[in-house]
């Protein structure tokens, strides 16, 4: 690039890290503009949540992996025809919820039962279960264990809109604007969606709870 050309992305880094930096969608405009280095900043930012929401939806290591991956692979085709005309994370994370549900469906008399990792932190706690905790007694531990996959084996069961409103918005910490872009969804209609699936966990949980 010239040097009478825009900056490239990796000198810019510091003031997109920082709170009045660069907008995603203005890194990927970068990315359009041919900036390598601003790709690989929007791979290093969002790679570890897209793993984590594509393990929420896939329950497989490898494959949670997998479609990450897939994911930027994706972005990255299709950064000539990208227009900052919405939020980044609700084009990236439109593209990650249709490579989900493809997954889902092309796997669903493949998957095994859902088991839980005693490596995976607790979502409450930030704990893995097999650590030690001095508070709790062996036989809580157990109940939180428990607790925990029920929660994962329910939510898993749920409708697949309501599956992807609540991994979005319990475990991706999204609004609920956002779900609403991602899902082509009114505001009003996201809300409801996970009122239902939040009530039928509740009703399903009610010995957890």
């Amino acid at each position: 690039m010239a040097a009478t050309g825009p900056r490239s992305a990796s000198s810019l880094q510091p003031a997109m890290a920082g709170s009045e930096g660069f907008t995603d969608a203005e890194v990927m405009l970068r990315v359009k503009a041919g900036d390598q280095s601003a790709f690989d900043y929007l791979v290093r930012k969002y790679r570890r949540p897209l793993v984590s929401f594509m393990y929420r939806m896939a329950r497989n290591t490898t494959a949670a992996e997998d479609l990450a991956q897939e994911v930027f692979l994706r972005v990255y085709r299709s950064r000539q025809t990208y227009e900052a005309s919405a939020k980044f994370t609700t084009w990236l994370y439109r593209i990650a919820t249709n490579l989900a549900v493809n997954h889902a469906r092309d796997t669903r008399h493949e998957r095994p039962e859902v088991m839980v990792s005693l490596d995976e932190p607790d979502e409450e706690t930030g704990t893995t279960m097999d650590l030690a905790d001095g508070n709790i007694t062996a036989e809580e531990a157990i109940v939180r264990r428990e607790r925990l996959t029920a929660i994962r084996r329910k939510v898993e069961a749920l409708p697949e809109r309501q599956k992807l409103a609540v991994v979005m918005h319990k475990y991706q910490q999204m609004d609920y604007k956002q779900i609403a872009d991602v899902l082509k969804l009114s505001e009003s209609a996201t809300k409801s969606l996970l009122f239902r699936a939040y009530e039928t966990l509740r009703e399903q949980l009610k010995e957890f709870i």
